[in-house]
């Protein structure tokens, strides 16, 4: 793949570009997933392709495939693209080499010798877990596993290579019992085989247990402790939107122009690390070459710094953060998170809170005003909190207010961190949320 890419970035440079970078990308995914609750889909896929960056009168110009015949071709329509469109001139250049760290914890061979058999069994281990509790059902059941080799180059002397995996599972699960009806689901990601697939399935299956008699609540303000699947969602729909430099300079942030300022509670660090060991968004660089670090985005309450790329970095005329990231070779670098992490002091928060709700996951929480940070959801899996305890679950609630009070108002946090998306996320307790009962 390097030799290639190489070659490519060479010929761009002899039809007229300025700068050249090639991202390459090839990997094997596994598949299988449940139909009418027993496994019943398997699929082995390979993938390979890549995309050409160029630079060319001061204009940026791309294009990708996924066939090997016509790479050199892509690289042709990158630079017809460019020539199309007028100079910019917030366009910087691409990157340029840095200090790159290896990043333990992001490939583990035994991932990537997982065949489709394999996957079958670990598959219907998880699913048989869910399966063990009295009348549980599995709606819908997946397992995953993907291996993936990239490779940055570009015609500065940018040259990193990573090789990646990860396992995922998701199980749903629904219990029918004298005339109640009660659902939930669970997940595990990891970069390693060390995750417990058949804990999933049982951990999803006695939370519909656990949920089966369930009664009303009333409209009220109270101590709400999110879970990780809770709080993980709010902050994805909102938060990490507005702490993106590309939405500060659009005007799509509702923290521009707050750097310096408080923003969230007293003792509240949260930080960007693109090098965290294990984390499903570590590499030693960005998906444009640039090294990856570790970046204080509030510092304790404090609004520190935005999120860049090189070129909204560019912008500004300051270093890029090591945020440029894709979703394939397909598409051009963007601005992104890569493992978002909160230092606060830890504790079991259930166990301490006298009274309170305690929500596990949330429905809606992506029609959350990225721009406001206004977000009103149901909540499901909800339980009152006494005396330190789960003492029984709620049927229906909504909960609705403002990210950004929200995160004034963390009055304590677990130590049960779990990846949702690109947030490391723990259960969080909040002073003061707004309850009402759901319809």
């Amino acid at each position: 793949m390097i030799d290639r890419a190489r070659k490519l970035i060479a010929l761009a440079l002899e039809q007229g570009a300025a700068e050249a970078e090639v991202y390459a990308s090839s990997g094997k995914v596994v598949a299988v997933e449940t139909t009418e609750g027993d496994l019943g889909y398997g699929e082995e896929s390979i993938s390979e392709g890549l995309g050409v960056r160029v630079i060319v009168g001061g204009a940026e110009g791309y294009s990708s495939s996924n066939d090997p015949a016509q790479f050199e071709n892509a690289v042709g329509a990158a630079i017809a693209c460019a020539r199309a469109r007028p100079a910019d001139p917030n366009l910087k250049g691409l990157p340029r080499p840095g200090r790159y760290q290896n990043v333990r914890g992001v490939y583990d061979k035994r991932v990537a010798a997982l065949g489709l058999d394999d996957c079958l069994d670990i598959a219907e281990g998880m699913i048989r877990e869910a399966k063990a509790e009295k009348n549980a059902a599995v709606t819908f059941g997946k397992f995953s596993s993907i291996v993936s080799d990239t490779v940055v180059l570009n015609s500065n002397g940018v040259s990193v290579e990573e090789q990646e995996t990860v396992i995922m599972g998701y199980v749903d699960v629904i219990i029918k019992e004298d005339g109640k009806v009660s659902t939930a689901f669970d997940y595990g990601v990891s970069r390693s085989l060390d995750l417990d697939m058949p804990a999933v399935g049982r951990s999803a299956a006695q939370l519909a247990r656990s949920s089966l008699e369930s009664v009303p609540t009333y409209e009220q303000v109270s101590d709400v402790l999110l879970g990780p699947n809770a709080f993980g969602d709010i902050l994805e729909a909102t938060f990490l939107s507005a702490i993106n430099s590309e939405n500060v300079q659009k005007g799509r942030s509702g923290l521009a122009g707050k750097i310096g300022e408080r923003i969230a509670a007293e003792g509240l660090t949260i930080v960007d690390d693109g090098l965290l060991e294990g984390g499903l968004g570590s590499d030693k660089s960005d998906d444009e070459g640039v090294p990856s670090q570790r970046n204080v985005v509030v510092d304790n309450g404090v609004l520190k710094t935005f999120l860049y790329d090189t070129y909204t970095a560019g912008k500004e005329n300051r270093p890029s953060t090591g945020n440029a990231m894709r979703g394939s070779y397909a598409t051009p670098p963007q601005v992104g998170p890569r493992n978002i992490l909160f230092e606060y002091p830890r504790s079991d928060v259930v166990k301490e809170t006298g009274r309170g709700i305690y929500v596990n996951s949330l429905i809606g929480a992506h029609t959350a005003n990225p721009i406001s940070g206004d977000f009103s959801v149901e909540c499901r899996n909800a339980f009152v909190v006494e005396d330190g305890a789960m003492a029984r679950p709620i049927k229906s609630m909504m909960i609705g207010g403002n990210v950004f009070d929200l995160l004034k108002k963390v009055d304590g946090m677990g130590r049960d961190d779990k990846p949702v998306g690109a947030v490391i996320s723990p259960t969080v307790r909040i002073k003061d949320i707004r309850v009402t009962p759901g319809a």
